[in-house]
């Protein structure tokens, strides 16, 4: 027991180290939840559009997936443009001084969150390669995580390719590139029996539109059609919704389809048959806008299904349930139905709060949290109050927003996490810390909840979960460090 008692503060001590222990810290090593991915989208269509505009709905209805930067590519007479920039969606199209120049009949673009390869204007999406003559062939957008880019980056090098990034991305952009004279398809065939991981791509070259999967299907990429000529493929449902798509399916995984003026509709081909889906867990559980469509479930349902589900498995007595905003909510109001305790919009989101504050001292740090989330405290004064979140990762944001809730006078906080344990590193497009920095990979849940300080802590079951999704046939390495694909960091490949 001794024993046990001393691992215990030793962690804790290792932990608030290195939480907390950093003389300049940026806030979203504060905020206690996964980083986002990134968001793609194209569109094609025989003939000419306001691509500039729709590019940029579509775009804008993925901006929870990636704040850090944007860029777009559109094909224009048979050429290719590319801008991309710092920042968010709105900001990197108000400063294009000649929104003409980017309509045309097709379009990709790209909404960047960091998770392989540093933070350098050089990794901003899309990706294009060059002729001889300086004018772009091709273009391709990417969300996933390659587990083999560090092998095949040297491979191609020892070939005389050269690289001008650092993002696993281009990996995929010079391996087509080298077997462009296999035709499209060919060189898109070539490549995906090359690349491991997780990768959902879309692109585009002179002539031709095109987007794949990888053979399980890891991240999401939906497919609609805005009239019988005109082709959308989007990481999100919701990108479809925004430029009056309708949705048709999900491209399949380890499948190719691609369209240009000289085919009649968007062909489809599968690389691979009997490809095993795989998509990931956690774009249900926090990811994905709630009012997206994934492998044709509703992402919402899930969450409110969540919350029932993990009344079920640990009811408690209480006056009000809380969530946190935003993917808790749906999960509170699904667990206040099936327990009948009133659920109470409680906590206030500050939407405006960005990823760039930099605080030097631990008082500032602590107080970060206020910034994000604060209470309406007489709903909660005196009250029995259960807080519904998504995960629980490093611990930071649940353990001080437990503190604000117990100064606000609540009786009894019991927390239910709508997950369970997150014990393992993504390596397949998600930035999630190392497993020294996840609080469930070194702490028992009994540990934990004399860690937040909780009357009472719950995750959701492994096998809960998957009754929820309808399925084993999913992504869970973050829970059960067991990944469809093998994983692994790799050393070129890695956040500054």
């Amino acid at each position: 027991m001794k024993d046990l008692q001393h691992h215990k503060v030793n962690y804790l001590n290792q932990f608030k180290e290195r939480t907390y222990g950093r003389n300049l810290l940026k806030s979203e090593d504060v905020f206690d939840a996964p980083s986002e991915e990134c968001g793609i989208f194209g569109l094609y269509s025989d003939t000419d559009l306001d691509t500039f505009s729709l590019s940029q709905f579509g775009l804008f209805a993925l901006q929870h997936r990636g704040q850090e930067a944007c860029g777009i590519s559109v094909m224009k007479n048979g050429k290719i443009v590319n801008v991309k920039d710092e920042g968010l969606v709105l900001d990197v199209y108000k400063n294009i001084r000649e929104p003409e120049t980017f309509m045309g009949n097709s379009a990709i673009g790209h909404t960047r969150y960091t998770t392989a390869g540093d933070k350098k204007k050089y990794n901003f999406q899309p990706f294009f390669a060059k002729n001889e003559y300086d004018q772009i062939i091709l273009s391709i957008a990417h969300n996933g995580n390659l587990t083999n880019a560090h092998e095949l980056k040297k491979e191609l090098e020892a070939e005389g390719v050269v690289f001008k990034a650092t993002s696993d991305s281009e990996v995929i952009l010079r391996l087509i590139q080298k077997n462009l004279d296999l035709g499209l398809r060919g060189a898109i065939k070539a490549t995906m029996e090359k690349i491991e991981g997780a990768y959902s791509v879309v692109g585009m070259t002179r002539n031709k539109f095109f987007a794949f999967r990888d053979f399980h299907g890891i991240r999401p990429l939906v497919l609609g059609t805005i009239d019988e000529k005109t082709f959308v493929a989007a990481s999100e449902s919701v990108a479809l919704d925004a430029v009056g798509a309708q949705y048709v399916r999900d491209i399949l995984p380890g499948e190719i389809v691609y369209t240009s003026e000289n085919e009649k509709g968007l062909k489809s081909f599968l690389v691979k048959e009997n490809c095993e889906k795989r998509i990931c867990a956690f774009e249900y559980i926090y990811f994905a806008r709630p009012d997206s469509v994934l492998e044709n479930i509703n992402v919402h349902e899930i969450r409110e299904k969540s919350g029932m589900k993990i009344w079920e498995q640990a009811p408690v007595e209480a006056d009000i349930v809380i969530g946190v905003p935003d993917s808790g909510v749906p999960a509170a109001i699904g667990f206040s139905i099936a327990s009948g305790i009133p659920f109470r919009p409680v906590l206030i989101k500050n939407r405006y709060i960005g990823r760039s504050f930099i605080v030097p001292t631990q008082e500032m740090r602590e107080r970060i949290v206020n910034l994000k989330l604060n209470p309406i405290l007489s709903e909660i004064k005196g009250k029995r109050v259960v807080i519904i979140d998504d995960s629980i990762v490093r611990g930071t944001t649940s353990k001080r927003l437990v503190k604000i809730l117990k100064d606000a006078g609540v009786k009894e906080i019991h927390f239910r996490s709508v997950s369970p344990p997150i014990i393992a590193p993504c390596y397949l497009g998600i930035d999630t810390p190392s497993k020294d920095d996840l609080i469930s990979a070194n702490m028992s849940v009994e540990e934990l909840r004399d860690y937040l300080g909780v009357d009472s802590l719950e995750f959701l079951s492994m096998d809960n979960l998957k009754v929820i999704l309808g399925s084993s046939n999913h992504c869970f390495g973050c829970f059960t460090e067991e990944y469809p694909v093998p994983a692994g960091p790799n050393p070129d490949y890695t956040d500054e």
